[in-house]
């Protein structure tokens, strides 16, 4: 009989390999999530993040894989039949507009070819057109884990910023958050979608929002349906109580090392 011998390690784009170092940081019993000694770990987890993201804007946590933070991020800023420009890169954009649909948003499919990122003049083409400025939302992947295209985000900010357009920026930086250059304020980034799964080297299990002083102002006049994902309600607590029901208490244990 075979046996195994020492850890395995996983050669997939995710989940990636936990760090034991990591693995050690969650070995530990449950702790109250209301408790002094998570508030002091939810505190730094959140400022962590924020140089991780490059941002001074609040970082909102879910207990959630990236699919939870996508939907978070069309629901906390767009109301019904509102639309968004999706920019296809593969899949992953593709369920991104799949779910915009299913949400009550009128989503648009800026054609790509899958071999390479959205050229940035077909988006400032696209909204230039959109005299009425109805686009409320322009939908980017950064990395394309499906197709490996990587997309310019500072070019895409450039574009729509030269169409004189007023859409908000969302990106998918679950594949790239942690693993290649990512400025979300630097590069005009209003809202951002990541997950614990890859270049945080967690496993699954978080869903994290970046999200603009821009996309703020919109969360009081978005009507879609939000409980769980709900942003304005977070506001108004601090950070260790933002999560809905129970927090993932070892999970901030893990994000706390990985981030270190």
């Amino acid at each position: 009989m075979a046996l195994a011998r020492g850890r395995q390690f996983l050669a997939i784009p995710g989940p990636t390999n936990v760090p034991l170092r990591v693995l050690q940081a969650m070995d530990r019993p449950p702790i109250d999530f209301t408790s002094p000694e998570f508030a002091v770990l939810a505190e730094e987890v959140q400022y962590g993040l924020r140089k991780v993201f490059k941002t001074e804007h609040d970082i909102f946590i879910w207990a959630s894989t990236g699919h939870g933070a996508w939907e978070a991020a069309l629901a906390n800023f767009f109301s019904a039949g509102e639309e968004v420009l999706i920019c296809e890169t593969g899949s992953f954009s593709e369920w991104w507009f799949e779910m915009a649909g299913l949400l009550g948003l009128k989503p648009e499919y800026l054609p790509g070819d899958w071999k390479q990122g959205i050229d940035p003049a077909k988006v400032e083409e696209r909204l230039r057109a959109d005299t009425e400025h109805k686009i409320k939302g322009v939908g980017v992947v950064h990395n394309e884990t499906s197709t490996g295209l990587t997309n310019d985000l500072a070019a895409i900010r450039k574009a729509i910023d030269a169409a004189g357009h007023p859409a908000l920026l969302l990106c998918d930086t679950i594949s790239s958050l942690g693993s290649m250059d990512f400025q979300m304020d630097g590069w005009g980034v209003d809202v951002v979608v990541g997950g614990s799964q890859k270049g945080l080297m967690l496993h699954t299990g978080l869903g994290l929002l970046g999200v603009s002083a821009k996309a703020l102002a919109r969360a009081d006049e978005a009507d879609v349906p939000r409980r769980y994902w709900d942003i304005r309600r977070s506001l108004q607590i601090p950070y260790h109580m933002r999560n809905p029901g129970t927090a993932p208490a070892h999970f901030f244990y893990g994000l706390k090392e990985s981030i270190a």
